[in-house]
């Protein structure tokens, strides 16, 4: 409230009592006249359902606000302002609708009662689509120190740097993690370094009101929370054909193995885990070989864990036990014995590294390769850079 001040007249030295200078007189001013404006115009249109409903205030207090729709219901709010600030905002306890009008009315009182209000009717943007994304992990999940946050979208974003803003991570302990586009629809976020083992995880996927692009927008928000487990990675040497398993740095496996041969060589790099299965059947098919064309199979195994979607895996091979350990012989996957394939089957979780070594083919470039890119490419990927 603006308080106006009180001007004091004092008599002069000389005078008799007639003289109006030789009285005393006191005159209060009036107080300013209040006024109030609201940040968004009335008639707005395609307006999001999060913008900030902002209410300026430059003379006297904000007495009232009201948001009612077009039926004259009023919506639940409050106003949020900070002490000495001119300017306020009214926030919904919800999230308004899309493609609805609104009208918000604000009045502002002087020290003498006077008002003034302040009205605009305004209606949210109508998508042409809503979009929700798919993320990975899930909610609740323990994973291994490798795996990436990522978020897939069925339509493709193109404000990639609105939605990137509204993708927020938050850890304990806190990391430098960055995300990456891979492409219009996939976007992954990852540390410079493996994960530190029992990290807690949170992403805040506050895309409600936020425009992708071409006329979609975000459906609602999600968060996801996850754990990061204990910290496995494998080195698998094609060249000296030996497995070595780490259990938080510290070596508790070296086994003989045998990884992809001259004509299907495993691929380079860090593979992430995915999924683990029990029994399954190796089908040629799935990577365009029919299993009945040369080259071709469809293989029964047990304890398969893929390390990738090029179809490698480390699973039991009993018919290659006598080639683990001094050649490669296998169509890209890295083969142990039963007991051996039992326990890394046993041992493993999503999210578990695997560090292929020594081989001919090229670097992994599939599924989850985000540890093969080097971090300052990785963190180029990013649109808020």
């Amino acid at each position: 409230m603006i308080t106006a001040g009180a001007m004091i007249f004092l008599a002069g030295c000389s005078g008799g009592d007639d003289d109006p200078r030789g009285s005393s007189e006191e005159s209060a001013a009036a107080a300013p006249a209040p006024e109030v404006s609201l940040a968004l115009a009335d008639g707005s249109a395609d307006v999001s359902p999060v913008t900030p409903l902002e209410i300026s205030v430059p003379e006297g207090e904000l007495d009232e606000v009201t948001l009612t729709d077009a039926d004259g219901a009023s919506v639940t709010g409050a106003v949020q302002q900070e002490d000495g600030a001119e300017t306020a905002v009214w926030a919904p306890e919800a999230p308004l609708a899309y493609g609805t009008e609104y009208t918000l009315t604000a009045t502002a009182v002087n020290e003498d009662d006077e008002e003034a209000k302040a009205t605009s009717t305004f209606t949210t943007v109508t998508p042409a689509t809503v979009s929700t994304p798919g993320i990975g992990p899930l909610d609740g999940q323990t994973v291994g120190v490798g795996m990436p946050i990522r978020v897939y979208f069925d339509d493709p974003v193109v404000d990639k740097a609105a939605v990137e803003s509204h993708l927020v991570v938050t850890s304990t302990p806190a990391t430098d993690g960055v995300w990456n586009w891979f492409s219009d629809t996939e976007v992954h976020f990852r540390p410079s370094q493996y994960w530190p083992a029992h990290t807690e995880v949170r992403l805040d996927a506050n895309l409600y009101g936020v425009a992708f692009g071409e006329g979609v927008w975000g459906e609602k928000d999600r968060t996801v929370s996850f754990t990061i487990g204990e910290k496995h990675v494998s080195i698998a040497d094609a060249s000296t054909h030996t497995m070595e398993v780490y259990d938080n740095d510290q070596l508790v496996q070296s086994w003989p193995m045998s990884a992809g041969s001259p004509d299907n060589p495993s691929y380079n790099g860090a593979h992430v885990v995915t999924d683990m299965n029990r029994n399954m059947i190796m089908d040629s098919s799935t990577y365009g070989v029919p299993a009945d064309a040369p080259g071709g199979y469809r293989t029964p195994v047990e304890y398969a864990v893929r390390i990738s979607n090029n179809g490698e895996f480390v699973h039991a091979a009993p018919w290659s036990v006598a080639q683990q350990g001094n050649s490669n012989v296998s169509h890209g996957c890295i083969n142990l014995s039963t007991d051996r394939a039992a326990w890394f089957f046993n041992f493993s979780q999503p999210g578990d590294v695997v560090e292929i070594r020594g081989s001919a083919a090229g670097t992994l470039s599939s599924d989850i390769y985000d540890w093969t890119i080097p971090w300052e490419e990785w963190q180029a990927g990013s649109a808020l850079k």
